[in-house]
């Protein structure tokens, strides 16, 4: 007689009637999958690419091992996993049985189990059908980013496709990805449930979610110095202390915490190289700095702003606006150029009076420059477009949003300081990645903290990436994890 693995009566009593219903052998909706299917390269592509080789590999193993025991019908064929080789520390799913984890997420995982609940937190969303509710919010915002979402609000029903799309349809996108505080709850049990039927110890669960309570603390005392924006998932999945202890509490009251696979050197060994932050070849965020090494173009943010890289844009907000940074086709003049930018900004809605550009040279390039201005039941904006004529075939510009009368004051230094890094200085650009290291006898989180690649707080990202204490007593042969540069790119 097969032996089953049951949560305890009063785990099992945290199960709401709806969600064990949610478990009943359900069948994903046909049009769920289809829209999954045809939105997922677009989901991919803007969110970084997706990883593909061993780690993608064992990820999805370990998804589709956890898969099984969501009640869903042929997990095997309606579930699937995605590695995103995204920056941004997150994990998702679509109603159409599409997860996502992003690797910036698995850097600050510790063995295979806190994966598992992860991939099966997210797994639990689409059989408790949470999603049906948010993918009718998603239909209506998709096509809106931080920018266009604030102009749609101004100009009505404009849809910015083209012009605000990628990095900033990205952001929004993972926004309406966010669940109440009830169904993350319900999420966190029905994962738990999968931990056990799949045979991983339960501490996966807090354990996790610890991992991501650090993290947000870490990014609360960062930001303003790194000048990069809040986490996603710090938005689309609120973390609290409750949260945490809850999840503790159901791994405690299932008898089996302490016991099960973890698997933590398996997993160390995937992850062992891996980069975290930016890809080189999408760019890098370093302080107030971004550079791109095969584009070779720096630019410099005021301090205290946040940057947030996508795939195809940069977007900038702080105190007195926001910017997003990208580029297009060189056809005509840079004045045409402007007005195109700001056509498409509007389209779908009444055309906004577009100054005639202005004629300027920054950083020794033909630029053009022109603003206009918006009255608003808020008061009023100012947004700017500006272009840079980089080579016959390319132009980049930024739109900069603020307050009525402010231009783009508040971004001035921003858009002079835009520049081609020499052929030097694009070799010298080294991502950061994952060293998995075995401490040595005389090893401290002090003397491991001091190799991390980075210009400030390494103590603090070392005891975050590894769940440590300042006073933690490291032991020769233990495993950690260190954010060490790579090698050059060729």
């Amino acid at each position: 007689m097969r032996k089953s693995i049951i949560l305890t009566a009063a785990a099992a009593a945290a199960l709401t009637p709806a969600i064990v219903a949610a478990q009943a052998h359900r069948y994903l909706n046909p049009r769920d999958i289809a829209e999954a299917q045809r939105q997922h390269p677009e989901m991919v592509q803007e969110l970084g690419g997706e990883e593909r080789g061993p780690r993608a590999n064992y990820v999805a193993a370990v998804g589709q091992r956890i898969g099984a025991y969501t009640g869903l019908a042929n997990p095997g064929q309606v579930l699937r996993f995605t590695t995103l080789n995204s920056a941004v520390e997150n994990a998702f799913s679509v109603p159409g049985g599409y997860v996502y984890v992003t690797r910036q997420l698995m850097a600050y995982m510790d063995d295979e189990a806190q994966l598992a609940f992860a991939i099966g937190h997210e797994a639990a969303h689409i059989a408790a059908n949470h999603a049906h509710i948010r993918q009718q919010v998603s239909r209506r915002n998709n096509t809106y980013g931080v920018l266009g979402q604030v102009l749609g609000a101004v100009l009505g029903n404009s849809v910015f496709g083209s012009m605000i799309n990628q990095s900033t349809q990205q952001a929004a996108r993972l926004r309406t990805l966010s669940f109440s505080r009830e169904q993350e709850y319900e999420s966190d049990i029905l994962a738990m449930r999968y931990l056990l039927g799949a045979g991983y110890d339960p501490a996966g669960g807090p354990g996790i979610l610890a991992a991501l309570s650090r993290a947000t603390a870490l990014q609360s005392r960062l930001q303003g110095r790194t000048n990069r924006q809040t986490p996603e998932w710090a938005s689309t999945h609120p973390l609290s202390e409750n949260r945490s202890q809850r999840a503790l509490q159901l791994a405690r009251q299932t008898g089996r915490l302490g016991t099960g696979i973890r698997n933590r050197d398996v997993y160390l060994a995937q992850i062992d190289g891996m980069f975290v932050d930016d890809d080189p070849a999408q760019g890098i965020i370093d302080g107030p700095t971004f550079t791109h090494p095969d584009l070779r173009i720096q630019f410099s943010v005021p301090a205290g702003y946040l940057m947030q890289n996508g795939t195809y844009a940069v977007t900038v907000s702080g105190s007195a606006g926001k910017a997003q940074f990208s580029g297009g086709a060189y056809r005509g003049s840079l004045e045409n150029y402007v007005v195109n930018v700001f056509q498409e900004l509007t389209r779908g809605s009444s055309q906004l009076p577009v100054p005639p550009p202005q004629r300027l040279t920054i950083g020794g390039m033909p630029a053009a420059l022109t603003t206009t201005r918006i009255n608003t039941s808020s008061g009023v904006i100012d947004v700017s477009v500006i272009a840079y004529q980089w080579d016959p075939q390319r132009v980049y510009h930024f739109i900069v949003m603020t307050r009525g009368g402010y231009g783009v004051g508040p971004f001035s230094g921003m858009i002079n300081s835009l520049r081609r890094i020499t052929p030097a200085e694009a070799a010298a650009i080294r991502p950061r990645v994952i060293d998995v290291v075995t401490v040595r006898p005389g090893d401290t989180v002090q003397s491991l903290a001091s190799q991390m690649a980075y210009r400030d707080f390494r103590l603090d990202r070392f005891l975050a990436l590894n769940g440590l204490a300042a006073n933690s007593q490291l032991a020769p042969g233990q495993k950690v994890k260190l954010v060490v540069y790579g090698p050059r790119r060729s």
